[in-house]
């Protein structure tokens, strides 16, 4: 590896570094699906709704998780924007990538509203995967498939009247994955502050 080589490698991990300290690692954001997941529960468990109707509620719902994250973020004071660092508009785009997903959750929620729910799950169990190099944090990956997995199984083996099980066990996950990157965090910070 020459120089040069070597001199952009650590550029991308002191810009990657800045945006973990700065960003806190997305940490506002996993807490404010963890609590839109939860309501998303309430939906599925205490609604007498049909699963389609279920399912647009969930739509709506989904609404409160910028607002909410906006929130965690003034109390966890968390950076969205930094300055100067190239990197840190990745970290939308890689939000940005589940809408893409979009059109397949719109066909199951118009032919199978009964799986909507774990349609969404996985997607956006799917879209955790590269934060995983984005915050080097490991703990995205294992919430990727924990999430995806686990609500597949779910779906597989429960009526579609018990699926409200998927949308606790993905807040539970995402809650989880926040208390560890949570943690990560503060021995990141204090390593950093050691050297």
């Amino acid at each position: 590896m020459s120089d040069k080589e070597n001199d952009s490698l650590t550029s991308i991990k002191k810009l990657k570094l800045e945006i973990q300290l700065k960003a806190k690692n997305g940490i506002d954001f996993i807490f404010a699906a963890g609590i839109t997941w939860f309501g998303i529960f309430l939906i599925w468990k205490f609604t007498n709704n049909t699963s389609y109707e279920k399912s647009v509620f969930t739509f709506i719902i989904g609404a409160i998780l910028l607002p909410l994250a906006l929130g965690f973020s003034k109390i966890l004071k968390t950076n969205w924007k930094i300055k100067d660092n190239a990197l840190q508009p990745l970290g939308l785009w890689l939000n940005f990538a589940q809408l893409i997903y979009f059109p397949f959750l719109i066909f199951i929620l118009i032919k199978y509203p009964d799986y909507f729910i774990m349609a969404y799950a996985i997607i956006t169990g799917a879209h955790l995967f590269p934060y995983t190099w984005f915050y080097d944090e490991i703990g995205y990956a294992v919430a990727a498939v924990i999430i995806s997995i686990g609500s597949m199984l779910i779906a597989i083996n429960v009526e579609p009247i018990d699926i409200f099980y998927i949308p606790i066990f993905t807040a539970s996950i995402l809650l989880i994955l926040g208390i560890w990157i949570l943690i990560r965090y503060h021995r990141l910070r204090k390593q950093n502050v050691a050297q």
